[in-house]
């Protein structure tokens, strides 16, 4: 069962974010402010969801959470700052994006940049752990996904209505033959290696 919070008699929210490993579009952010008592049986880290469990979990935190918001880094920032330090951009956006001042972050990982004063704590697989993160987690995660399905109408060839930008072997062939996009991210390893193809 996930904890409801890490520290407790304070507002906290829990921060994680979607996309890292995608070849294309933007990392997105999550931060969720749940209240007390906070349950839902299905809610985990939303790589352990199926999509229509994802969706039905984002309106239910939606509508419960006390606030929740999104935040994002273009493929331009992750490849000016590399995607580590644009997925914490990403978050601060998150955070500042809330109506009401967490007084503790949970970030899922092992690193964060200090962000307003406000006290952090990062937690290695945090959005199995914690019932804030995982939520945060399903938000980054589905919000992520619908703009690449967006994405997917004008550049249908890549399939990103289905790999969502990550390095699938059809998304690999896609660039091999149709080249990249303004979508894409120039600093990663977009093509197999040479021994691959």
């Amino acid at each position: 069962m996930l904890k409801e919070y890490y520290c407790r008699d304070v507002t906290e929210a829990g921060c994680d974010e979607a996309g890292r490993g995608c070849l294309a579009g933007p990392v997105f952010a999550a931060a969720v402010i749940l209240p007390s008592g906070f349950y839902h049986p299905v809610l985990n880290d939303s790589k352990k969801l199926t999509a229509r469990q994802r969706l039905m979990l984002r309106a239910y935190i939606e509508e419960h959470a006390l606030d929740w918001a999104i935040g994002t880094a273009d493929n331009f920032e992750i490849d000016n700052l590399n995607i580590l330090h644009a997925s914490i951009l990403a978050m601060h956006r998150a955070v500042k994006g809330l109506r009401i001042r967490p007084g503790h972050l949970i970030i899922d990982g092992n690193y964060f940049k200090p962000l307003n004063n406000i006290p952090f704590k990062t937690i290695i697989k945090g959005d199995s752990k914690y019932a804030s993160i995982a939520s945060a987690s399903v938000l980054a995660k589905t919000s992520r996904d619908a703009y690449m399905q967006e994405l997917h109408i004008e550049y249908h060839k890549f399939g990103w209505d289905r790999n969502k930008g990550y390095p699938t072997r059809d998304h690999r062939k896609a660039i091999e033959l149709f080249g990249i996009t303004e979508y894409h991210r120039r600093t990663f390893s977009l093509l197999p290696a040479d021994e691959e193809r």
